[in-house]
């Protein structure tokens, strides 16, 4: 991944975890629901990685998300 990629993907993937919590604490999505979010972008990513023609950054991308299920980073957790 090129370095000048670096900052915009920080700040969307930022962006994005502010949203996740913004519509659970307004109960707009439950926690099961956001982490069904999640594993459907990372279920595409996966699915991409043999038929890309990067799949090294789809598989990155993939357990990328994977880490964020299981570290439970978009969601608050008690």
């Amino acid at each position: 991944m090129s370095t000048a990629s670096e900052p915009s993907g920080q700040a969307a993937l930022s962006i994005c975890e502010a949203l996740m919590l913004a519509m659970n604490d307004g109960g707009v999505l439950s926690e099961n629901e956001i982490v069904g979010v999640l594993r459907d972008a990372a279920a595409t990513h996966q699915n991409a990685v043999g038929t890309a023609s990067e799949p090294e950054k789809h598989q990155a991308v993939a357990d990328l998300i994977n880490a964020i299920i299981a570290g439970g980073n978009s969601v608050r957790r008690p």
